[in-house]
């Protein structure tokens, strides 16, 4: 099973490690702060209080040994960078690190994270999408010109076959499973009904996601 370590226990750090101790992997919460480490002992396998920056302790802790390590530091860009460095030193097999702007970003990869992501910029583009698209619930941004979003069933569908609704034909829009309260209709056929209250995954170009949301 996977093994996971979290550095940094700010909002995203911490969400990422007890996300992942959910799904039930293995999950190390790393920060300097004791207070953070104490909110979150009980829910993963192991929290510990140990500054990332001291490169024995960071040693110390076995991590070459984990599948991923998240470098979630949060405002500290340089203390980000260097603790990516170390543990790409370290031989630690996949740095996924957390960048607060595109410029601390294109030096963590340059200096070898293998993920970049950014959930301030990620996060403020779900939220614009969701303000401007009343019925479009969540969105993954495949590119900058496709996307899977959850939409609810807009109401000039509901009781029309996925067919008859013409979202492929007009749309190009493409539903690849409906939600239907605990339910999951993955790969619908032609013929499947769209009921009221259907949320549905649907992958497409983004500027015709956006006309199917309102």
């Amino acid at each position: 099973m996977k093994q996971f370590a979290v550095i940094g226990l700010g909002r995203f750090g911490s969400s990422v490690a007890r996300t992942l101790a959910r799904m039930g992997y293995d999950v190390l919460a790393v920060d300097t702060n004791e207070e953070r480490v104490n909110a979150i002992t009980d829910e993963v396998t192991y929290a510990v209080c140990v500054d990332a920056m001291d490169e024995q302790a960071l040693k110390s802790l076995g991590l070459r040994n984990f599948d991923v390590v998240i470098v979630a530091i949060g405002q500290e860009v340089q203390s980000s960078i260097l603790v990516t460095v170390m543990l790409k030193e370290m031989g630690v097999p996949r740095v996924v690190a957390k960048a607060v702007t595109e410029l601390h970003g294109k030096v963590l990869q340059r200096v070898g994270a293998d993920m970049v992501v950014f959930p301030e910029r990620d996060m403020g583009v779900r939220v614009a999408h969701a303000l401007v698209s009343k019925n479009i619930l969540d969105q993954i941004n495949l590119s900058p010109d496709y996307s899977i979003v959850e939409l609810m069933a807009p109401p000039e569908f509901v009781g029309k076959t996925l067919q008859e609704s013409a979202m492929r034909r007009e749309y190009g829009v493409t539903v690849l499973a409906i939600r239907r309260g605990e339910e999951i209709i993955i790969s619908p056929g032609a013929r499947q009904v769209i009921n009221e209250g259907d949320i549905l995954v649907a992958l497409g170009r983004n500027e015709k996601l956006r006309t199917l949301g309102g």
